[in-house]
């Protein structure tokens, strides 16, 4: 009996998403090793690195991203559509050993982006590779828009945050859909005691006196108080996960994979990219949690 061909559908999450890296490396650690990967945001971003071969080096940037690094990231520009235009991403990429166009990577890959201007998904499976996976992580409200093709993009997961449908599309016979969003029902956000996160307080210190002034409206936190109030990255970052979580159910109800793999990071935003080696952890139990499961379905 021939072996099926399998397809990897992986998420969006934003810093959730690191969890990817510690999926795939799990399912390789079983031996299986996907025909074609389709990925939605931070997916689509591990997706590329994954299809180009350059998957430990993303992960050896991922883990080596610190709350102050993270700050020096931090490129704000907010004439662009978004506070921070991702420049070191793109710099990232294109110093890696990969080749430059979809149509030429070691397994078939697609980027799921959406178009700014029409609201409707957008497939990218042809082109720069490093332009694919730079629209579909554009996050609203976060990361600018990306001009491609004629259009402005932004994040695929506004449209299709789990591309279940663009692996069939693609030819899978069997397709492995990894969430990085999994929550409990009533845990989109969580009130918290007043305190300093490290991340921002590194970010606000890189950035300009007008810029910080601006950052501490954003981010005002009420010391006195019992509970901390939502501040701008909660009420972004909630509202995204609101939205894509809605618009994922919907999805998967008329288009549900053969295994779905819901990853739990319930004190994760989309925003802590500083945190990828607790991601890739639980990305990895998650396959090994469920291996069973994913050996019936296979054999």
């Amino acid at each position: 009996m021939s072996k099926p061909k399998i397809g990897l559908a992986l998420g969006s999450g934003g810093a959730r998403g690191w969890s990817h890296i510690g999926v795939i490396r799990a399912l390789e650690d079983m031996g299986i090793r996907p025909d074609m990967v389709a990925g939605t945001s931070m997916g689509a971003l591990v997706g590329a690195a994954y299809v180009g071969g350059q998957l430990d080096a993303l992960e050896e940037w991922a883990r080596s991203i610190t709350a102050t690094k993270l700050a020096r990231m931090v490129d704000v520009n907010l004439t662009s559509g978004g506070l921070v235009e991702a420049k070191q991403v793109d710099r990232f990429f294109h110093g890696l050993d990969m080749p430059a166009n979809i149509e030429d990577q070691k397994i078939p890959y697609m980027a799921i982006a959406t178009d700014m201007r029409s609201g409707r998904e957008v497939w990218l499976k042809k082109g720069p590779i490093v332009d694919a996976m730079r629209a579909s992580i554009a996050l609203p409200g976060i990361i600018s828009p990306k001009h491609l093709d004629g259009r402005w993009l932004l994040d695929g997961g506004l449209t299709n945050p789990l591309p279940v449908s663009a692996c069939r599309a693609m030819g899978a016979e069997v397709i492995i859909a990894i969430n990085p969003e999994a929550k409990k029902y009533d845990r989109m956000w969580k009130p918290t005691p007043p305190r300093k996160n490290e991340s921002w307080e590194a970010v606000k210190s890189a950035l300009s006196l007008p810029l910080r002034s601006a950052f501490n409206v954003f981010n005002n936190t009420d010391k006195k108080a019992p509970q901390r109030p939502p501040n701008y990255f909660d009420v972004v970052s909630t509202a995204i996960d609101v939205m894509v979580d809605r618009v994922r159910r919907s999805r998967l109800i008329g288009d549900p994979p053969h295994i779905l793999l819901d990853v739990r990071l319930d004190n994760f935003t989309v925003l802590d990219l500083n945190r990828a080696a607790e991601a890739i952890e639980e990305g990895h139990a998650t396959v090994q949690r469920a291996a069973p499961l994913i050996r019936d379905i296979l054999s």
